[in-house]
């Protein structure tokens, strides 16, 4: 018998997060170790008349490809895949992890490749997502790898990702109903603001240029838990702006950023006139470097965004917990998402979070500086109304 909270996740990303209709084609894609989840969307597809078109992968298929593959096959891009993007009308990705490590010692140049020939799929697949012709969401499976890289048991961790979605409430719907409202809130004040600076005790001092870029609430639809407003940087800011090119400063990220089952640690990014100049890292530099020279657009930042989901407060080596933490900000370097404004393109995405609470990483906080006033201090939004620790 399967967790009934499964059962819970799955009705939340069908009916709220994704919305299936009668009639839809769904996609389903995971690891083989999730099958208790993807079977439960499955039948909630169904159940809302959709059309649930599964894809289930495996460890040892991944595992085998970066092992044995030529570089010809590294640098296909199936025209199935292609045509896959241009139709389905919702797509549920989920997580589930059997090695976070698997990929660790795969030559970083290989990884690469596979990025930048999986660029014009990225791109496909987020400018249908920003012109409202299809709707996705990913989530996290408790899976046992992901409970020890959280330093949890699975009992444990399962609890933690049931509860930042608030699948333990009797109408978790109603919650990011609830969330939303609050968050628009933010957006609303940074929707038309110019510029934005980040400051931390651990010596970050970004500035951002977002002038005509739209902010976006992020409440449970694309992410599932979610939390977070982002928007994208203007990289076109000329030199009348306080930051030219979009972005300028440097950046010391708080956690490890791990991608591709690589952990780097201790980054620091330098940036000029939006483009990354200097990368440095205590622990996997090299692969750091390799991502940021897998093409054009990979050194140029694709989003900027605050977490703001005070449910999550610990790391746990899952980007899609660690960049909505209540009282940090991320940024990716990458691609952008068209829905912002921000039109950079890359086969790279990588979400690299800055911790700005007092009690948090950098132990001292942070301030978030909008047109000169200042909106978030040491992890917490100044203004009534808006997501918080209470």
């Amino acid at each position: 018998m399967r967790d009934p909270r499964l059962d819970k996740l799955a009705s939340v990303l069908v009916r709220y997060s994704v919305d299936v209709q009668p009639g839809q084609l769904v996609r389903i894609a995971g690891d083989a170790v999730g099958l208790p989840l993807i079977e439960a969307v499955y039948e909630e597809v169904l159940r809302a008349g959709g059309h649930p078109m599964p894809r289930v992968t495996t460890q040892n298929m991944q595992d085998a490809f970066y092992e044995i593959a030529n570089d010809d096959q590294l640098a296909y891009l199936s025209p199935l895949l292609m045509q896959e993007v241009e139709q389905v009308d919702a797509s549920i990705g989920l997580w589930a992890d059997v090695n976070t490590k698997a990929a660790s010692r795969v030559d970083p140049a290989r990884q690469g490749k596979v990025s930048a020939a999986r660029r014009p799929y990225m791109d496909k697949f987020m400018q249908r997502a920003a012109d409202g012709e299809l709707k996705w969401s990913g989530t996290q499976y408790p899976s046992d790898a992901a409970a020890q890289d959280a330093e949890m048991s699975l009992r444990q961790y399962a609890d933690f990702v049931f509860r930042a979605g608030y699948l333990h409430l009797d109408d978790p719907v109603a919650m990011w109903k609830s969330i939303s409202a609050k968050q628009q809130k933010v957006v609303d004040y940074l929707n038309g603001k110019k510029h934005l600076h980040f400051q931390a005790a651990n010596g970050t001092d970004l500035h951002v240029d977002v002038e005509g870029m739209t902010w976006i609430n992020c409440d449970g639809h694309e992410n599932f838990p979610d939390g977070e407003v982002f928007t994208g940087p203007n990289l076109d800011a000329g030199k009348d702006s306080p930051s030219p090119g979009g972005v300028n400063g440097v950046v010391h990220y708080s956690f490890p950023a791990v991608h591709h089952g690589h952990e780097v640690h201790d980054i620091v990014l330098t940036f000029e006139h939006g483009k990354v100049v200097d990368a440095k890292a205590s622990k996997n530099q090299d692969f750091l470097v390799a991502m940021l020279d897998q093409d054009e657009g990979a050194r140029k930042l694709g989003e900027i965004a605050i977490g703001t989901n005070y449910a999550i407060q610990e790391y746990t080596k899952n980007t899609l917990f660690d960049e909505k933490i209540g009282g940090t900000f991320h940024a990716a370097v990458g691609a952008g998402y068209p829905e912002t404004g921000n039109k950079n393109t890359s086969g790279l995405h990588w979400d690299m979070v800055c911790d700005l609470r007092s009690n948090g990483q950098n132990s001292g906080g942070g301030t978030i500086t909008a047109d000169g006033e200042v909106f978030s201090q040491d992890g917490e939004f100044v203004f009534d109304g808006w997501p918080g620790g209470d």
